[in-house]
């Protein structure tokens, strides 16, 4: 097994408004044998297994922690919760990267990209769209997320996903992906 050093592991950003195939993208690249961190899950998990997290978070957002998703609408408070859970976060993936033995390593996340915590971490960006109606039929908290997320610019991407049929297309598209970057 290859045994890399972080700064030699190839680091791809999945990202993409809520509800556009992050996670159908990232569930097929992890089904093909590639390493998948998925922010949302490892976050989680985060809250659950460091000391103190949670009451760190309830003073951050001045609300109580099973109020999180509130944030989403206050931007002060989001920023506040960004600024203590991210740098977690960030250690959380480089110690998966690292130790995970592959040439390259995916992280999913709706939110990264653009934020100052995560800048220079990702050695490509991948974009996942979909159209607001099929991304509000595939959930329904687009709406209230929108206005919290923003898509990143498309001559930023190093590659994009259109995600607006089937799933063999997405996973057609993926393919040419790794084609494209050669992983």
């Amino acid at each position: 097994m290859w045994n890399p050093r972080l700064q030699d592991v190839n680091k791809i950003l999945v990202t993409g408004l809520i509800g556009s195939g992050k996670s159908e993208v990232c569930s097929y690249l992890a089904g093909q044998g590639y390493p998948v961190y998925d922010s949302d899950r490892a976050t989680k998990l985060l809250y659950e297994t460091i000391p103190g997290l949670k009451a760190e978070v309830e003073r951050a957002i001045g609300r109580p922690f099973s109020e999180i998703g509130s944030i989403f609408s206050d931007f002060s408070a989001r920023n506040e919760l960004e600024a203590l859970v991210y740098p977690l976060v960030k250690a959380d993936f480089r110690r998966f990267a690292a130790s995970c033995g592959a040439e390259t390593v995916f992280f999913e996340s709706a939110v990264a990209y653009g934020k100052a915590q995560f800048k220079g971490e990702f050695d490509k960006v991948v974009l996942v769209r979909a159209p607001y109606e099929v991304r509000l039929g595939r959930n329904p908290k687009v709406a209230q997320r929108d206005a919290a997320q923003q898509e990143m610019p498309l001559e930023e991407a190093d590659y994009i996903i259109e995600n607006n049929s089937g799933l063999q297309e997405l996973h057609d598209q993926v393919k040419e992906m790794i084609k494209t970057f050669k992983i």
